[in-house]
């Protein structure tokens, strides 16, 4: 390697460090004091288009569209909100308010015929062991029954979560509003503030950050319809799988699911596992044992395709989609387990076309086939 390309190297090893570690402070620190501008900016960004062809096919001005398009957005977002909030407080509070009944309809019964059936046994073997028998099962029942009134103490929680947030709601409130007024301010003058922003950027820099804007904007749709795509093969699984169980309207609790799997934290099991608890307090273990293995085989195939559609689309490979997809949730939540896989899929993009020298070309792409032959 000549001077001239060590001399390159080291300054894009270190330019991509300091993007690397601004980067992590920005997201880290600066990204929750400005959520509410960034978002506003999103929506704007989503808006622009629509605010211009309504603009323009109804001859109105441009700031009203913008107005009435921001204020539909937000009420149907709201809406949406407070029906999914309402429909997953009272379902989570009638199973919550069932435990206690299924446990003395189902378990307490089970473990009280064990019990005599084993009392039974025991005395035909040795009856000093009676009383350490019985004073086992006084225990069990014990605990498990403090445990199942310990749920209280989960309601409690809930209330006491409820207060700490009736208690943070003005300044969620308030930062809610600055993201409504905001997003009114960006949606009207969109293109004064992108034209304000690029003329702050002169050269190079302004054709890098076009550059990465069409780039990362490319891959957030692909990532879009990747996930799209991941989303319709599970609901096909779950579509299946819950028809050949038995489950009453099984179309729509697959439609239901498919969407809950989109959160990178609950995902499927976040319904599955409960599902699965609760058919077993019912007494039906052969439902929960069905339910179980469908819930298996769907995370199974999930954990096989996603880095793969993923990583294909983005032009990863496999193995190192999947690390950064696990290292970013890690480090950032759902942002960074969407945002790390587009970060490297971007820095492989701009040393790919010379932008940058980091690596040899294609190096973070997926395997040649002949090269690994």
């Amino acid at each position: 390697m000549s001077t001239e390309k060590k001399k390159k190297f080291i300054i894009d090893v270190t330019y991509l460090a300091l993007i690397l570690v601004l980067g992590y402070l920005l997201l880290q620190y600066a990204l929750p004091l400005l959520l509410p501008f960034v978002l506003a900016f999103l929506i704007a960004y989503v808006l622009r288009r629509p605010i211009r062809f309504l603009s323009r096919v109804l001859h109105a001005p441009k700031g009203l569209v913008a107005v009435l398009l921001v204020v539909l957005t937000y009420g149907t977002i709201g809406l949406l909100l407070a029906l999914a909030g309402i429909r997953i407080t009272a379902t989570i509070t009638s199973v919550v308010q069932q435990i206690p009944s299924l446990y003395s309809a189902y378990i307490l019964p089970e473990l009280t015929d064990f019990f005599a059936w084993l009392e039974e046994l025991l005395a035909k073997l040795d009856p000093s062991l009676m009383s350490a028998l019985q004073e086992l099962q006084s225990q069990l029942l014990n605990m498990l029954w403090q445990l199942v009134s310990s749920l209280s103490v989960v309601l409690v929680g809930g209330v006491s979560m409820a207060t700490s947030f009736a208690t943070s709601l003005p300044g969620f409130l308030i930062r809610l509003l600055l993201m409504v007024i905001s997003t009114f301010f960006i949606a009207v003058d969109y293109q004064k503030i992108v034209r304000f922003c690029l003329g702050c950027l002169q050269g190079s820099t302004r054709n890098l950050v076009l550059q990465v804007k069409a780039y990362v904007v490319g891959t957030l749709f692909v990532c879009i319809r990747s996930y799209a795509l991941i989303m319709s093969i599970t609901f096909v699984e779950l579509s299946v799988g819950l028809t050949l169980i038995g489950v009453n309207r099984a179309i729509l609790v697959a439609l239901l699911i498919a969407i809950f799997d989109i959160l990178p934290v609950l995902g499927t099991g976040g319904i599955m596992i409960p599902w699965v608890i609760l058919s077993a307090l019912g007494g039906d273990l052969p439902h929960a044992f069905a339910l179980l293995v469908l819930y298996v085989i769907i995370t199974v195939i999930r954990n096989i395709i996603e880095p793969r559609i993923v990583g294909a689309q983005i032009g990863l490979h496999p193995v190192l989609t999947l690390m950064s997809m696990f290292v970013g949730n890690h480090l950032f939540g759902i942002v960074g387990l969407f945002g790390l896989p587009i970060l490297l899929s971007l820095l492989r993009y701009l040393n790919d076309n010379g932008t940058i020298s980091l690596f040899p070309a294609s190096a973070l792409g997926r395997a040649d086939t002949e090269t690994s032959r």
